[in-house]
């Protein structure tokens, strides 16, 4: 529906990229949405994101837009007029402010281009994704707090409550911690009395057999193919633990302020990682960064070992049976 059926003028916000980018800029939606009461504030996002774009409470619809490889897509396909406000999310190069341009909005919220000539902050080489965002919109005068990123109980019931969770896929094999890896981390937490289920987001079926097979996890306790995201946030919100590396499920848990263990390489925690507190543990090992997008396991990522993750998730569940996790307090735990 467009803003003129609805009689109210639209910000539309830029950000088609996957589950993880699209927590990570939950306080940047928040806090337009703040700053804009009276608009309808429309995401240029994935078609599949439409259900957690709706859970931020922070968009009102969604716009789909997508291109391959995380790259800029096309927004001409754009039904209303030009919007009273677009915010690029999506990236600090031209490209992504050039779309929204195109779009011909009255004002457009974006960092700078590196030759000049438009207004906005300059990037930074190292900063926190969320705090990225908060920050370009801090620049043009809009007040937001990056800490702002928990989401609401889910709606439905989790298909597993109670149950350790662990998701051993990311979107590049770059993030992809050994299989066996994860087996041997099931197998132990399963033999100690923790329920322990694995998922797995779409094309990841074998993945997730493979971890199963090897640790004797059974298919009821299964979940592969991509849960929708409804029963993903139920299930998350319901465990007492999420173990992952660094993609959507580490969000998820953060944003359900779930205690996680999540295994970085190639991009460090301080880009990346949850907030600092006790309940979740970043293992990182310090090293050079490498490409978030290769195409084999990062050298970073494969110097976190089994017993690192043991001892974290350890610390941090409670004892098996009990109710309740592991008290939280400030701080994070890391591995250098």
């Amino acid at each position: 529906m467009s803003a003129a059926a609805t009689g109210r003028p639209t910000v539309l916000v830029l950000r088609a990229l996957g589950l993880g980018d699209l927590l990570a800029g939950v306080p940047a939606l928040r806090a337009l949405r703040r700053a804009f009461p009276g608009h309808r504030t429309v995401l240029a996002a994935p078609a599949a994101l439409r259900e957690a774009a709706a859970a931020t409470g922070a968009v009102d619809a969604l716009f789909p837009a997508a291109a391959p490889g995380r790259g800029v897509p096309d927004l001409r396909h754009w039904p209303g007029p030009p919007p009273e406000l677009a915010v690029d999310l999506h990236g600090t190069g031209p490209l992504s402010r050039d779309a929204l341009a195109a779009l011909t909005p009255r004002r457009l919220l974006a960092y700078a281009r590196p030759q000049g000539g438009a207004a906005g902050p300059r990037p930074r080489r190292s900063e926190h994704e969320r705090e990225r965002w908060c920050r370009l919109l801090r620049a043009h005068g809009v007040p937001a707090d990056s800490g702002d990123l928990l989401l609401a109980a889910p709606p439905v019931a989790s298909p597993a409550p109670d149950a350790v969770v662990l998701h051993p896929g990311a979107d590049a094999v770059a993030r992809c911690w050994p299989a066996e890896r994860y087996a041997q981390v099931a197998a132990t937490l399963a033999a100690e009395g923790h329920r322990v289920v694995l998922t797995g987001g779409p094309g990841e079926d074998a993945l997730v057999a493979a971890v199963a097979g090897a640790a004797g996890i059974g298919p009821d306790h299964l979940f592969t193919g991509g849960l929708p995201f409804s029963r993903l946030s139920a299930l998350i919100a319901s465990a007492p633990l999420v173990i992952s590396g660094d993609t959507g499920p580490a969000h998820l848990a953060a944003a359900h302020a779930v205690p996680s263990v999540t295994l970085f390489g190639p991009v460090p925690p301080s880009a990346w990682g949850p907030p600092p507190r006790r309940r979740h543990a970043v293992l990182w090992h310090t090293g050079p960064p490498g490409d978030p997008h290769g195409t084999a396991p990062d050298p970073q990522l494969l110097r976190v070992t089994v017993d690192e993750v043991l001892t974290a998730a350890r610390n941090r569940l409670p004892a098996a049976g009990a109710a309740t996790p592991a008290a939280d307090g400030e701080g994070s735990a890391r591995v250098r």
